[in-house]
């Protein structure tokens, strides 16, 4: 079994998949016209002045439960990996990945929002690829496929994020207390599933407090410790970046003949990093209250730029202005060493890189820090996997008549990932590291397929924004005067507002005209 799921893992995660991303981020940045880059006022403006309400948290709180799936262990480990198999050079290979990721992240969040609703039992904003994959072709002949591709995208988002997932980060938290405190793995189970249980009952409101606290404390002490480092070998900061950049393109000598390890690892790291593309997003993007899709679409945007451009940087930056790093010429650590730095003998690829170059400048703080932060990105992403289940979840309620079976069925989704997180916590993974890449490289499939062909109402609401604002207005949504059908949130909001549709606004003065 164990061997059929590796196969089955590799196939799915297949440079294939890679391209794909990288395909649609090229794509989407020309369509857009690299809003990624133009439009980056407007992602800081919507950050800071975003308003929340009774049924949706602020583009603060929702960049935050995004981030906290973002910001996960694969931006300590991940990182030392890319560097261990592709060289210095995959670095940059990763901010590339991350730019163009981040058109691809505004159309999906963008539709998330286009098509979100309001959950019938709490009032709650949802929204994501099951919906918008489901909403944007229903009403054509088409609508039957679309909400089994629909429900298809919601079983494996949900199989990946309610169990196998929260399993994996639990046992890192637990293993990163044991390290740092010496804290028996039971104890760290109970604390951890307690802390759990207190904030998801609490819903998206409290999990997005939480996130807003959190998420922002760890990545600005991560990112300062790693700046401190950099200052205290301020000597090696020219050469870091020379380093990176030469060995990109294949003009280092001591890396020579690594340019396609160099770029595979970096776009594939990367890709998993930011997640842009993968339908993690948008989940968390449709629940912001905003006047406009594409406010929260460029939010979206900037949490891949946090994610790579500053976490994952820090990471390389602390690895390789310490030399502590190994290069191998291969997948595995039994491939030919290109590059031995100062890295012990007995240090594994992953954090073991980080932990080394921390050690270097802070001698005995390296193993305590990482295991720290181990735990809070593993915690954070912990909340957001169950977040993501949430809600694909609720896409499946719409269908049952009774409150209490549907709120049933939430308890049970709670009552699994607290389950998870104690087994996690308690015992070694084992497949479940492939099953949950499994589940979450199928959804990636599905949902870069699915915004491929449902991309224009993204466009749409892009130039609808980008008109209304240059009158100096703020920018109201009305998807029925930019021929956008079934977004039927924003239609009743504009009606509830009295303002009605312009359609029938131009009916009504047909009528008196003809009167």
């Amino acid at each position: 079994m164990a061997n059929f799921l590796d196969a089955l893992n590799t196939v799915i995660w297949s440079p294939v998949l890679v391209f794909l991303c990288l395909g649609a981020g090229i794509y989407f940045t020309v369509v857009t016209r690299g809003l990624q880059v133009r439009c980056i006022p407007d992602m800081l403006k919507q950050i800071v002045n975003g308003e929340k309400s009774a049924d949706g948290v602020s583009s603060f709180q929702s960049l935050m439960v995004s981030l906290s799936g973002r910001v996960g262990v694969g931006n300590i480990a991940g990182v030392a990996t890319a560097i261990a198999f592709g060289g210095p050079g995959a670095v940059f290979w990763m901010w590339a990945v991350a730019l163009l990721g981040s058109s691809t992240s505004f159309i999906e969040s963008t539709l998330a929002q286009i098509y979100k609703e309001k959950d019938q039992d709490t009032g709650e904003y949802r929204g994501g690829p099951a919906y918008y994959i489901e909403k944007a072709y229903k009403h054509t002949k088409a609508a039957p496929f679309m909400v089994v591709y629909g429900i298809v995208f919601a079983v494996a988002m949900i199989l990946a994020t309610s169990y196998f997932l929260p399993a994996i980060q639990a046992n890192a938290v637990a293993a990163a207390a044991d390290t740092a405190w010496g804290i028996n793995s039971t104890w760290a189970a109970v604390v951890l599933a307690g802390i759990l249980a207190i904030i998801i009952i609490g819903g998206v409101k409290r999990i997005a407090t939480f996130a807003t606290i959190v998420v922002p404390f760890m990545a600005v002490i991560y990112i300062v410790i790693s700046v401190v480092v950099m200052c205290m070998n301020f000597s090696q900061i020219p050469e870091v970046f020379g380093l990176i950049f030469r060995s990109a393109f294949n003009m280092e000598a001591g890396f020579s003949g690594m340019l396609g390890a160099a770029i595979m690892w970096g776009v594939k790291r990367g890709i998993y990093s930011n997640e842009a593309g993968q339908g993690t997003g948008p989940q968390s993007a449709a629940a912001a209250e905003v006047s406009h899709p594409a406010k929260q679409g460029f939010v979206q945007s900037f949490a891949v730029y946090v994610d790579t451009l500053f976490v994952c940087s820090a990471t390389a930056f602390m690895i390789i202005s310490t030399d502590m790093y190994t290069v191998f010429r291969g997948s595995s650590e039994d491939g030919e060493v290109v590059y031995n730095g100062s890295l012990p003998d007995d240090i594994e690829v992953g954090p073991g890189y980080v932990q080394s170059g921390l050690d270097s400048v802070f001698a005995g703080w390296g193993p305590t820090f990482i295991a720290v932060s181990i735990a809070f990105f593993a915690f954070t992403t912990v909340l957001a996997y169950y977040y993501m289940s949430e809600v694909n979840l609720t896409y499946f309620n719409r269908w049952v008549r009774s409150r209490t079976a549907r709120r049933g069925l939430i308890w049970v989704l709670r009552a699994l990932i607290i389950v998870s997180v104690v087994v996690g916590a308690t015992t070694t993974p084992g497949a479940a590291w492939a099953l949950g890449d499994i589940g979450v490289g199928t959804t990636a499939w599905l949902n870069i397929i699915a915004i491929l062909f449902l991309q224009v109402p993204a466009i749409k609401a892009l130039k609808d924004y980008e008109k209304k604002k240059k009158t100096g207005k703020d920018p109201q949504f009305d998807p029925e005067a930019l021929g956008i059908k079934n977004a039927d949130f924003w239609v009743e909001r504009k009606r509830a507002r009295g303002e009605g549709s312009v359609l029938k606004n131009k009916d009504k003065d047909l009528e008196g005209a003809g009167a």
